[in-house]
């Protein structure tokens, strides 16, 4: 049996014993709120906080009478976010921050701090971002080297300083993609060589090292264009060619206009382990045929990367060559682009026209083959009856 007490305009009623249950066992319930005379707080069933003394709760069927009521909302809970993941990412996302500080603590602190067991964490992290604390916490160490790296610190006391135990584990996984001495360096000593052009996406800027292409940028002012690959080789000896280049640029302005024209690029591709892998399933999709991170993430062998995709896709260099604008979310939706989502959009028309364009064509010939079949069957027919 429910009690029920006015204030003002709005109704509260006592919490009765199969609310109080619930609340209890901190099992989501969202057919009501509760608030907590004591604090002026209301909450959702399932909320982390302590639970409050039982002859201090009441209950309001949704959260607009709560707050009518004069409560306000749990910051830990948000009773007012009536999507079903909304606790859990906050709770994830208040983890990402303490992995994310300039002194993180273990995995296992982080998962105390946030009021769940190692095994909970673990599963939760997971399910919300795509990957595990494990791969987050070692892909936040590799940035922070980076940075120091670039910073110009010695590469023993970046290595150290950006959280990793040893100089081995940075060597031998590999989590930079090239040697710490080169990212430190910034393409000290390379001859990076580059050209710029039109194209039917705005400017397009190819830069070659040694080894092949080392970025593609696409773009609208040439300054920026240039600054960008600064950005990435700020220590090499950067040359404008277009001549020498003239015909691998002529190769990249064709493959924009067109991505699914076949070209031969020898690539330079720089990346962690990780990233290759990304890229070299981008490579396999078909023009046409998008993909979603999801589906690449299951393609490398770790279905619950998707997110680690995206931000492999983002750190792509090599427009169009390496398609990460072939990647979409579940929904269909282009999602982010590092240069720009209309370009990218307009890629995947391009690419969808070009696709029906092929089908089409194929349907003429099948129809065509058909017809000369028949026709060239039917004198035979003839001289058979006669």
């Amino acid at each position: 049996m429910r009690c029920a007490e006015r204030y003002g305009n709005t109704i509260m009623e006592t919490i009765d014993d199969a609310r109080w249950e619930q609340i209890e066992a901190r099992r989501r319930d969202d057919t009501f709120r509760f608030g907590v005379r004591s604090t002026g707080i209301y909450c959702r069933s399932g909320c982390p906080s302590r639970t409050p003394v039982r002859r201090n709760v009441v209950a309001f069927p949704d959260a607009p009478e709560a707050r009518a009521a004069g409560f306000r909302a749990c910051k830990r809970c948000a009773p007012d976010d009536g999507a079903p993941d909304a606790e859990a990412v906050r709770t994830i996302e208040r983890a990402a921050a303490l992995l994310s500080s300039d002194d993180p603590p273990s995995l296992g602190d982080a998962a105390r701090a946030v009021g769940l067991s190692r095994f909970h964490f673990q599963r939760l992290f997971r399910r919300i971002t795509g990957v595990t604390p494990g791969e987050f916490a070692r892909a936040l160490r590799a940035e922070r080297l980076r940075e120091r790296l670039r910073a110009g610190a010695r590469v023993s006391d970046a290595i150290y300083d950006a959280g990793f135990g040893s100089p081995s584990r940075v060597y031998g996984e590999g989590v930079l993609g090239m040697t710490p001495g080169s990212v430190r360096s910034g393409g000290r000593g390379e001859q990076i060589a580059y050209a710029i052009a039109p194209s039917s996406l705005g400017r397009v800027l190819v830069a070659t090292s040694a080894r092949g292409v080392c970025a593609i940028e696409l773009g609208d002012d040439d300054d920026a264009l240039v600054a960008e690959l600064a950005a990435s080789f700020p220590n090499a000896e950067r040359t404008r060619d277009d001549g020498a280049l003239a015909a691998t640029l002529a190769q990249v302005v064709a493959l924009v206009d067109d991505p699914a024209v076949p070209v031969d690029l020898t690539l330079d591709v720089r990346g962690t382990a990780f990233q290759r892998r990304v890229w070299n399933a981008l490579r396999g999709l078909a023009p046409g045929e998008p993909a979603t991170y999801g589906a690449i993430a299951r393609a490398i062998g770790n279905p619950h990367a998707a997110q680690a995709v995206g931000a492999a896709c983002a750190a792509n260099r090599l427009a169009v060559a390496i398609p990460c604008h072939r990647v979409v979310r579940e929904d269909g939706d282009a999602a982010g682009y590092r240069w720009g989502v209309a370009r990218k959009r307009e890629l995947l028309r391009r690419e969808a026209d070009a696709r029906a364009e092929r089908a089409r064509r194929a349907n003429v010939r099948s129809s065509t083959d058909e017809i000369d079949a028949l026709s060239s069957d039917r004198p035979e027919r003839r001289a058979t009856r006669a």
